[in-house]
């Protein structure tokens, strides 16, 4: 095993001219390298059944590239993960109107998370710890927020733990964007990969993909994973949940935790190289995203990135909360503190079972 680099590799430099750096977190188990630039997770290497590590998550060699292919590849999102409606929301009375990056909508919180230049505050050979101050109308969202994320290996799981603190009353739905192709990154399609969802129902939306403020029940549906199912079985149904996405693009609720501890929510296996990866949340919920705009007109490690290359597991609050009055909250406020968690377990499974 190579020894980290904990002080950061050089990983090329941001439109505005700053060095960017990469860091390593490895054991026995896995090798993740990350980078301060969007706090984006570049790779991730987890064993297949027969010990052989590969990249498993989509990425590239340098921020330039990360710049030039302008999708939030690896990285830390927020203000408000997902969509917000019209890009506004009402707090106590006031209107706030936001940046709008995906027509009349704001997307991932305008998508800057991802492009900022996070300040590294503590580096190990299993921690690394980032954090980025918001300040008070970013994006258009009120008060500063002060974001913590801490990357931490502990065994064969990459946990992110996110905390924020804010000065005004404000929303925050934060999350990460990695790609994932458990055969490899190089491997083609994720379709054929089964996957596990611990959800009774899920979020319909309109054609652009906002939450209608409907909960739908997914027994009968293709949106039924409560038992292991390839994406393939059902993705090219006609049906319009599907169309309007491109495939599965959906908000899965899952039941309400029984405590403040981490709960399984979803699983994804290949039967070919026997990896899983299991994700643990204490978030109400989470997007499972099939790479449907992935179009072909990017190439990354393991080549070009056409659709359907990887699948994507986003915990956090539920889309365009702020806008529906029977969502669950996402208002923080001075006096609270934000605090969730992921987990990502990768394992490998026999042939066969």
């Amino acid at each position: 095993m190579n020894k980290p680099n904990l002080n950061g590799e050089s990983f090329g430099r941001t439109p505005d001219g700053r060095a960017a750096s990469l860091y390593t977190l490895e054991n026995e188990h896995l090798c993740v390298r990350i980078t301060d630039y969007g706090g984006r997770m570049a790779s991730l290497e987890a064993p297949d059944r027969d010990g052989a590590r590969i990249p498993v998550a989509l990425g590239f060699d340098t921020v330039e590239d990360y710049v030039m292919a302008g999708k939030p590849f690896g990285a830390l999102l927020g203000r408000t993960s997902n969509r917000i409606a019209g890009g506004r929301f009402s707090l106590d009375g006031r209107r706030y109107d936001l940046v709008k990056n995906e027509g009349d909508h704001t997307l991932q919180g305008g998508g800057v998370f991802g492009k900022v230049l996070w300040e590294v505050a503590a580096a190990h050979v299993s921690e690394l710890v980032l954090t980025h101050v918001s300040a008070d109308g970013d994006q258009g969202y009120p008060g500063e927020l002060e974001i913590r994320a801490t990357y931490r290996l502990e065994g064969a799981t990459l946990w992110l733990e996110l905390e924020a603190r804010t000065s005004k009353p404000t929303v925050v739905s934060l999350s990460a964007h990695p790609y994932f192709n458990l055969r490899g990154v190089d491997a083609g399609s994720v379709l054929d990969h089964e996957f596990t969802i611990a959800a009774n129902a899920f979020l319909p939306t309109d054609a652009k993909q906002i939450p209608t403020g409907e909960r739908c029940d997914v027994t009968a549906t293709p949106f039924d994973f409560r038992r292991p199912m390839t994406a393939a079985a059902r993705i090219r149904q006609p049906d319009p949940q599907l169309l309007y996405a491109k495939g599965y693009d959906h908000y899965f609720i899952l039941d309400p935790a029984e405590n403040e501890a981490p709960r399984f929510a979803a699983r994804a296996t290949d039967p070919v190289s026997g990896r899983s990866l299991d994700i643990l949340t204490t978030q109400s919920g989470l997007q499972f995203y099939t790479g449907n705009n992935l179009d072909g007109t990017i190439a990354g490690r393991g080549g070009i990135y056409r659709q359907s290359a990887a699948f994507s597991f986003e915990p956090q609050g539920f889309p365009n909360a702020p806008n529906q009055r029977d969502f669950p909250s996402v208002v923080l406020r001075p006096d609270e503190v934000y605090r969730h968690s992921i987990g990502y377990a990768f394992g490998v499974f026999e042939s066969g079972t």
